[in-house]
């Protein structure tokens, strides 16, 4: 009767748990992992649960087994990268990968291991071994589940790209373990799996659910971790064992080092920790200041943080590579030791990286095929904060030179070569490497600004809840973004957004011509590029009367003509459209004729104008 008794309430409180799942748990992984830091290697059993969701039944299973990315110089990723990223190099004494030891389904007592073969969903490189894929002897009904159990091993890659092991035993573990796929409809709404290589410059796509993952390591470790410690155990063995349980997460990843320095800090029942380089460990009150600025402003924007902890990681400076990363309710930071408040490096990497959690955590959606809807988006939101908590200096900031995030990002993009490479929604990989960050971020993150500018921050603040509160936890495609912002605003804007995304247009708006004669005055307006966003034009005159319009700039070259004296033209005057190439042609004023140094000194003057207004 007690065994009744326990099942009854057991299977009472599992249900209960599970309808307060914020997300769909369709992967759920209990893992058992050994750290051995002489040999830089992992031994893991896992276990995972899969549900089929789907409305078709599911003959083969695809899984990512990403740490083959750094098995030879030969794989996808290596070959993307050139065995460079992050500022640091691949060595041959440093690479890495992962090894199925055994595979079982459910019970059954067979090795599946050999049935297991290596597929290449995206290119046709044989030597990629980053995806397998399993024929199954019964298909798995919608609704059903199936049990899979893995006993692995892998060898750490020195860190030059988010995962590995660093000097001094400090360990950033990521993607380190058998993932499945998506199972997923496509665009035509066939279903099928979702699982992409590991790419140079793509991260990482999965399903929701629940882990709970023990990570055993030699006594002295610290370790952080996504999600919350139940339990801290020390072993016979002068070694010890920690449990992690997190729910509503698509992935895990870990940390271990003897050399970190704790610190911890509660906001609003969230705990915050940080996991700190002793050599500067006070560097830990920027990255919760900063923290807590992001947080404060995602819960007002967007809505609740709805995860119990935080983790902040500081990688060391050797491994730098590792810094800079997001997964759920885990973050790697940066900073450098001696650098003061005049630059804002431990501020925006913290800020950015918590973002993640917004779009790549609870979002979720697909960054191998659309990553700029979470790295752009976030990028959005992070010139947001910086420049709203930190001012004009939010990235550098020196007495008369002071450079904000946003203003940053219109650089990365206008100092490009080519501007017109590519449109921004491309899968990752298909993206020119030299210009996938300038694209994905920069490029993303002023067109949502000029969009934001265009039509004012309370309705952008409208759709941007609107987006988050309906897809959270849900994968949301661009699609699902274009069609929130036309729901909310009650106008179809998708001309402006497959302009700046499915396209690879650029503009250039300037005044190429003004010219006051007695007969009338006249001046020409001017546009280089496909780009076509209607812009305001302010015109003011002589008589000190001011006229504006707006110019729908459909024709490349127009001519304006006025019955008065014109004094100045100025095109976009409230700089609203950040994608203009070049704003110091987008205004000209009449130049008296005498004095023959005064046209000279006056476009001087108009450039520094200009300048000053820009960068300060």
């Amino acid at each position: 009767m007690k065994v009744v008794l326990l099942t009854l309430f057991l299977s009472f409180g599992l249900s209960f748990s599970w309808a307060r799942d914020l997300a769909a748990h369709i992967a759920n992984y209990t893992i058992d992992v050994r750290l051995d830091p002489e040999r830089k290697e992992l031994k893991g059993k896992e276990k995972l649960i899969w549900t089929n969701t789907s409305a078709v039944s599911v003959s083969t299973l695809q899984f990512h087994l990403y740490m083959n990315a750094f098995k030879n110089k030969e794989s996808t990723f290596m070959m993307g990268s050139g065995g460079s990223l992050r500022s640091n190099r691949a060595k041959k004494e440093g690479l890495g990968q992962i090894d199925i030891k055994e595979f079982r389904i459910g019970r059954e007592a067979r090795n599946r291991k050999n049935d297991l073969r290596f597929i290449h969903p995206d290119d046709f490189n044989q030597k990629d071994q980053t995806v397998c894929e399993l024929l199954l002897d019964k298909p798995i009904a919608p609704g059903e589940q199936i049990v899979l159990h893995f006993d692995f091993e892998v060898k750490l890659p020195k860190v030059f790209a988010r995962t590995g092991y660093g000097e001094e035993n400090y360990f950033l573990i990521g993607q380190w373990f058998p993932k499945i796929g998506v199972f997923e409809q496509d665009t035509q709404g066939n279903w099928s799996w979702n699982c992409h290589q590991f790419h140079a410059h793509s991260e990482f796509y999965a399903d929701f659910g629940e882990y709970c993952v023990q990570i055993n390591v030699p006594e002295g470790f610290v370790v952080g971790a996504t999600g919350e410690l139940s339990s801290e155990i020390t072993l016979k063995d002068k070694r010890k064992s920690y449990v992690f349980r997190a729910k509503d997460v698509h992935d895990f990843a870990w940390t271990a080092s003897p050399r970190f320095r704790v610190f911890k800090e509660n906001w609003k029942g969230v705990e915050l920790i940080a996991l700190m380089q002793p050599e500067h460990a006070k560097q830990y009150i920027r990255y919760f200041e900063s923290a807590k600025s992001a947080l404060a402003y995602y819960e007002k924007v967007l809505g609740k943080y709805p995860h119990p902890t935080l983790t902040l990681v500081d990688p060391p400076v050797h491994s730098e590579g590792s810094g800079g990363m997001e997964y759920p309710m885990f973050i790697t930071c940066g900073t450098t030791w001696g650098v003061g408040s005049w630059f804002k490096q431990a501020e925006i990497v913290t800020v950015h990286e918590f973002g993640h959690q917004y779009f790549q955590g609870i979002l979720a959606s697909n960054e191998f095929e659309q990553a700029f809807l979470d790295e752009g988006f976030n990028q959005y939101f992070e010139s947001r904060i910086m420049n709203e908590t930190y001012g004009k200096g939010s990235v550098l900031s020196f007495p008369l030179f002071k450079i904000d995030d946003i203003s940053a990002n219109r650089l990365n993009y206008v100092s490009m070569d080519f501007p017109e490479i590519s449109s921004i929604n491309k899968p990752t990989w298909k993206l020119p490497s030299d210009a996938y960050g300038t694209l994905t971020y920069s490029k993303t993150a002023i067109v949502l600004t000029s969009f934001e500018r265009m039509i004012g921050r309370e309705k952008m603040d409208r759709i941007m809840k609107a987006y988050y509160t309906r897809y959270k936890f849900k994968h949301p495609r661009f699609k699902d973004f274009k069609q929130t912002v036309n729901l909310v605003l009650g106008k179809n804007y998708d001309w402006f957004f497959n302009q700046t995304f499915d396209h690879n247009y650029s503009c250039d708006y300037r005044v190429d011509t003004l010219v006051n004669e007695t007969s009338g005055s006249y001046f020409i307006l001017n546009k280089k590029g496909k780009l076509k966003i209607p812009t305001e034009v302010e015109v003011t005159f002589s008589d000190g009367s001011v006229s504006s319009f707006v110019w729908d700039s459909a024709k490349n070259r127009e001519r304006f003509v006025y019955g008065k004296e014109i004094l100045a033209v100025r095109i976009d005057p409230f700089k609203k459209n950040l994608l203009d190439l070049n704003l110091m042609n987008n205004s000209y004023e009449a130049v008296p004729q005498s004095g023959e140094m005064w046209p000279w000194l006056s476009l001087l003057l108009a450039f520094a104008q200009e300048w000053l207004l820009f960068w300060t």
